[in-house]
C-alpha cells in the first residue's frame, strides 16, 4: 500500500521496470481483483499497476470525496511516487472516466489512453433517470445497484463472473456507491452527461482508444477524436465487463496499443 499523504492506495506492480508502464483502473463498486489474468499475461511485456481505487477493494475508505476527480488524483500521486509515469492508462467503466480525467488533469502522467465502455457519454432517458437512481444509492447504496450489475453481462459470460462482481459491488460502501455515482453525473463539474462528456474529451491532449458495447455511442465518440491516432472501436456480442468476458481480446488489444504508444526505442 501506498501512502499518498492523504489515501493510501493498495495496488500491485508487476514486470519488468523498464519495460512500458501500463496502469489498470477498475470501474464503480470493484476492485483491481478484475484484471487479474490480464495483469500477469502483460507483465510478461509490460509493467503492469493494479490499484483499488479509494473507497473500493483494499484501499482505505474516506468519508467524503470518494468521487472520480478524486480518484484521478490519487493516481497521479501514485504514478509519480512509483515514478512510472507517463502511462497507458486503461480503464473501465467508471474508470474510463477517471483514467480520462487523468489524462485531461495531470497530461504529463499520461502518454495514452484506453477505455473500455466508459461512464460518459449518458444521453436521451438513460439521463433522465440518473435523479432517481441517486436517490436509490443515495437510500439503500450498494443493494440498489445490484441489479445493474448482474444485468450487465451477456448471456456467454464466463460462469462466475456475474456472481463475483455483484459479491465485489455489494462489499463496497453505502456512501461510496452514491458519492462515485453523483460524482460520475451530477456533482458540480462532472462529465457523464453528453455535452460535459464533449467538453473534457476535447481537452485530452493525448492518443485515445475507445472500445465500446453500444453502436450508438461509438459513432458519437468518433465526432469528439482531434488527436493523430486516436480511434474508436464497437464490439459486438459482449456485455458491460467486455475486458474481462473478452479477456484475449483485450490482452491483445492492450498488447498492441502499447506497442503503438510506445515504440522501440522510446
Amino acid at each position: 500500500m501506498k501512502d499518498l499523504g492523504h489515501v493510501p492506495l493498495f495496488y500491485t506492480d508487476l514486470g519488468p521496470a523498464a519495460a512500458p508502464p501500463l496502469l489498470l483502473v477498475h470501474g464503480w463498486g470493484g476492485d483491481g481483483r478484475e484484471w487479474s489474468r490480464h495483469a500477469e499475461e502483460l507483465a510478461g511485456t509490460c509493467r503492469v499497476i493494479v490499484p483499488d481505487l479509494r473507497g473500493h477493494g483494499r484501499s482505505p475508505v474516506p468519508r467524503e470525496g470518494n468521487t472520480p476527480a478524486e480518484m484521478a488524483d490519487d493516481l497521479a500521486a501514485l504514478i509519480d511516487l512509483l515514478g512510472a509515469g507517463p502511462v497507458v492508462a486503461v480503464g473501465h467503466s467508471m474508470g474510463g472516466q477517471v483514467v480520462n480525467l487523468l489524462a485531461v488533469r495531470r497530461p504529463e502522467t499520461v502518454r495514452s489512453v484506453v477505455a473500455l465502455d466508459p461512464a460518459h457519454g449518458a444521453h436521451g432517458t438513460e439521463v433522465d433517470t440518473i435523479p432517481c437512481r441517486l436517490a436509490e444509492y443515495r437510500a439503500n447504496g450498494a443493494r440498489s445497484a445490484a441489479s445493474f450489475v448482474a444485468g450487465a453481462f451477456a448471456p456467454d459470460a464466463p460462469a462466475g463472473l456475474r456472481t463475483a462482481h455483484v459479491r465485489t459491488l455489494l462489499g463496497t460502501p453505502d456512501h461510496v456507491i452514491a458519492q462515485a455515482y453523483a460524482g460520475m453525473y451530477t456533482d458540480p463539474g462532472a462529465v457523464g452527461i453528453r455535452p460535459y462528456s464533449e467538453e473534457y474529451l476535447r481537452r485530452r491532449p493525448q492518443p485515445a482508444l475507445t472500445v465500446w458495447t453500444s453502436e450508438e455511442a461509438a459513432a458519437w465518440e468518433r465526432t469528439t477524436l482531434h488527436v493523430p491516432g486516436s480511434r474508436v472501436e464497437h464490439w459486438t456480442g459482449t456485455g458491460h465487463y467486455l475486458h474481462e468476458e473478452r479477456a484475449e481480446r483485450t490482452n491483445r488489444l492492450l498488447e498492441d496499443w502499447a506497442t503503438e504508444t510506445f515504440p522501440s526505442g522510446s
